[in-house]
């Protein structure tokens, strides 16, 4: 569990989420990299693996969503120690491993985008893309990522 709880953690507690201490990126990259007020957050696969349409329901995958972007602020709470430091969302961008049928990409994605905006209100709100893709690192069932204004 990471400590130093401010507004938003105690916002996710609240709604029965504690952040987890994040896992090492797998690979040659940061979790997190600032460019004056902005954050760039790498991408987070889901623990959820399978494919939307097929075996995994679109309200398992919108969970794992949901989930996903849990896993994120972990990262960003590691990264900048508190994420009360957090202005707002810009940007969410996720891909969602999809059956050919499945359209319903978007209303996956309200997962975390519907998390967001219950912990940061009109400052959660963000521009997005959701895009159904046929393979995810690890045959997860989400990837993440996002861009965020710092105060």
């Amino acid at each position: 569990m990471i400590n130093n709880m401010g507004i938003i953690e105690d916002r996710l507690n609240q709604i029965g989420i504690t952040l987890q201490e994040p896992k090492p990126p797998v690979a040659n990259y940061l979790g997190t990299k600032q460019v004056g007020n902005l954050l760039f957050v790498s991408a987070r696969v889901s623990q959820l693996t399978g494919i939307v349409g097929e075996e995994i329901s679109e309200g398992q995958a919108k969970n794992a969503a949901r989930d996903t972007v849990v896993l994120l602020l972990a990262i960003i709470k590691k990264d900048i120690g508190d994420l009360d430091k957090i202005k707002g969302v810009v940007k969410l961008q996720g891909f969602i491993r999809s059956s050919e049928k499945f359209i319903r990409q978007p209303q996956v994605l309200d997962g975390a985008s519907e998390l967001l905006i219950q912990l940061l209100g009109e400052d959660g709100k963000h521009a997005r893309t959701a895009t159904g893709v046929n393979q995810l690192p690890f045959g997860a069932v989400i990837q993440l990522d996002m861009v965020l204004q710092l105060k």
